[in-house]
């Protein structure tokens, strides 16, 4: 299960405070800074068949390695998103054109979704590219991957903006997660972000 808080940034300027706040930081692990170009495609039927049961597909690229994930059963409130996930991965630009519905075939949830979309194409719905930096914290008796977004969501309806921080549990406690995110919150002007990139493109398309 994939834990994370998520926030909208107020500005650029503000996303580069905390970046180079929290590198500073007795906090921070900088060896596993890094900065990383991300470009990722969401896929679904023309009828949004795995939209309509809280499904959602996509390939993504992070620096030159690809990866399909599948997410399902998502919960989120107050900035803390919960879902489960598949990750495969892939090669190739083909994968960010055509998707290979059977590649979540070992999983028994990833079949029964998938067979969702059995005798239906698969599509490009949306994309997003953003820059993504992101570091891992030490906070509390946990591990926290902190990651700061800036790029766009682009549809065939339009696009918007993505400047995002999320806060992302790799390993401890949950209470750590949402201590660390009620701090940068109040301390940098951030809002609780309940949609996610995903979500956002899917209201430009039915705007």
């Amino acid at each position: 299960m994939e834990i994370e808080m998520k926030y909208s940034v107020p500005s650029r300027d503000a996303a580069d405070d905390i970046w180079e706040d929290c590198f500073a930081s007795p906090l921070a692990d900088r060896g596993s800074a890094e900065k990383v170009v991300m470009k990722a495609v969401y896929f679904d039927t023309p009828d949004r068949v795995l939209a309509a049961h809280d499904a959602a597909v996509r390939v993504r690229s992070e620096g030159g390695i690809s990866f399909a994930t599948l997410k399902w059963n998502g919960r989120s409130e107050d900035g803390l998103h919960e879902r489960e996930e598949i990750n495969v991965p892939v090669s190739g630009e083909s994968s960010f054109i055509k998707l290979d519905s059977d590649m979540f075939s070992e999983s028994p949830e990833g079949r029964e979704l998938m067979r969702l979309t059995e005798g239906k194409e698969l599509i490009n719905l949306l994309e997003t590219r953003f820059l993504r930096r992101r570091m891992r914290l030490d906070f509390g008796e946990s591990v926290i991957e902190l990651a700061i977004d800036t790029g766009s969501i682009i549809t065939d309806a339009g696009e918007a903006p993505i400047l995002e921080l999320e806060l992302e549990l790799f390993a401890g406690d949950s209470g750590d997660l949402k201590s660390l995110g009620s701090e940068l919150e109040e301390k940098y002007g951030l809002a609780p972000l309940n949609v996610s990139k995903f979500g956002r493109g899917l209201a430009l398309l039915s705007a």
